[in-house]
């Protein structure tokens, strides 16, 4: 019998599936090991969050998705450290031993040293982060409506997104169309027009990455259906009843974080190398410096392109960085020299304002308003796994911008609560 290698993929998020699939042909054994049982996908996460999905339109059970690779094996297991000398990884159930790993663990947020900030700002990173978002804004009008003191009301009804970014931008805009559209009419003793929606950035400008032009606009976008944006603005402190800054205090209801990240905790697991954001450096074949066996994709991983700018954090580098070690493990296990460093190429940026409007950066072409949002809409449901998710969002969006609705509107029990249903609805 001849060896057939042994390959880990820790992590079944954008970087781990396509490596998978990568070595689909490979003469391995691939094991996939996810703490969860789904791949989630991110980029909308914020419409689950704000009521425009549900969680199964973006969430695909991992095994489904690697059921046809008959040499992939699925494990939902919580990995908790590496052995690299021992060539094995440490799980809540026993070590498995591999001839080649990869670390594909992503991200989480990052609240710069104040990690008690996340139970009263939680960002958005997986399912139970958009649920849990989805419920605080939704309960928010809820008890607005039963409060008397009209105080609280305004305290409730005013919403804080901490981060200029992609996420931030597009989680202000989607917040101000539920108020001012999908809630409008619903409620008898508070007019949701009133909610108060302030974007808080750090820097001097919205979506940084982006041209000045295409963030003026965003700019302008925002301001226009009501959100109140704050730029070089710190925040000093968050807790249960709003956020303190350099220069004053903001009450809210809600506090939502998309101000930063940092990596998992690979870095500690391989007690390598780490720029300031946790991130793994690797060499230019993404591998782990004294151990070629040993490759780290994604989030996880600091890595600069043909420039020397830090590759970004998104879905489409994730991918091509698992696509180039599926395909460099797969030629050295069949014997073949390979000496192709990893290349990223840039797609392009989008993100979307709300209703009708988009910014779209793809090289020297820019698009904006109306037609960016349709490029921005027609990418996502594109990325999408599964024809019966593309239809079902595509749908969706349809009918939301034909009826300025939201069909995703539940209020579910937070999850410390569980299936006792205190405090789960009001």
């Amino acid at each position: 019998m001849t060896h057939r290698a042994k390959v880990i993929i820790v992590g079944a998020g954008f970087g781990g599936l396509e490596c998978a699939k990568a070595l689909e042909r490979a003469e391995a054994d691939v094991t996939v090991i996810d703490r969860e049982n789904h791949h989630c996908f991110q980029p909308l996460l914020y419409q689950v969050a704000t009521a425009a999905l549900s969680p199964a339109d973006i969430a695909w059970p991992i095994r489904h998705i690697l059921r046809p690779q008959r040499n992939a094996t699925v494990l939902m297991e919580e990995v908790r450290g590496v052995s690299p000398q021992k060539k094995c990884v440490h799980t809540q159930f026993g070590d498995i031993a591999y001839d080649y790993l990869v670390i594909a663990t992503g991200s989480t947020h990052s609240y710069f040293g104040h990690d008690e900030w996340s139970r009263y700002a939680p960002g958005l990173k997986r399912i139970e982060d958009a649920t849990r978002v989805r419920r605080s804004i939704l309960i928010a009008f809820e008890r607005a409506e039963v409060v008397p003191d009209q105080d609280e009301q305004r305290r409730l009804l005013t919403f804080v997104i901490v981060g200029g970014g992609a996420t931030g931008v597009e989680m202000a805009g989607a917040i101000a169309e539920v108020a001012r559209q999908t809630l409008a009419a619903d409620f008898r003793r508070i007019d949701p027009r009133s909610a108060h929606i302030i974007l808080i950035e750090a820097g001097p400008r919205l979506l940084p990455t982006f041209p000045l032009g295409l963030s003026e606009y965003a700019l302008k976008t925002l301001s226009r259906v009501g959100v109140e944006v704050k730029t070089e603005t710190l925040v000093t402190k968050c807790d249960a009843n709003g956020v303190d800054l350099k220069d004053g205090r903001i009450d809210a209801g809600t506090v939502i974080w998309a101000a930063g990240v940092t990596a998992s905790p690979a870095v500690r697991w391989l007690n390598a190398e780490a720029d300031r954001a946790g991130r793994v450096k690797v060499g230019s074949d993404l591998s782990l410096s004294g151990y070629p066996e040993i490759f780290v994709v994604g989030d996880t991983a600091a890595v600069t392109d043909k420039g020397g700018q830090p590759v970004p954090g998104i879905a489409p580098a994730a991918k091509q960085m698992g696509t180039y070690v599926g395909k460099l493990i797969s030629a050295r296990i069949a014997g073949r020299e390979w000496k192709k460093p990893f290349r990223y190429m840039h797609l392009g940026d989008l993100a979307t304002i709300g209703r009708r409007a988009a910014v779209v950066k793809l090289g020297p072409l820019e698009l904006k308003g109306f037609i960016g949002w349709v490029f921005w809409s027609i990418a996502h449901i594109y990325f999408l796994i599964g024809l019966r998710n593309r239809f079902v969002v595509a749908f969706n969006w349809f009918w939301d911008y034909l009826t300025f609705q939201r069909g995703a509107r539940l209020i579910t029990d937070p999850p410390d609560v569980g299936g006792s249903g205190r405090d789960a609805k009001v």
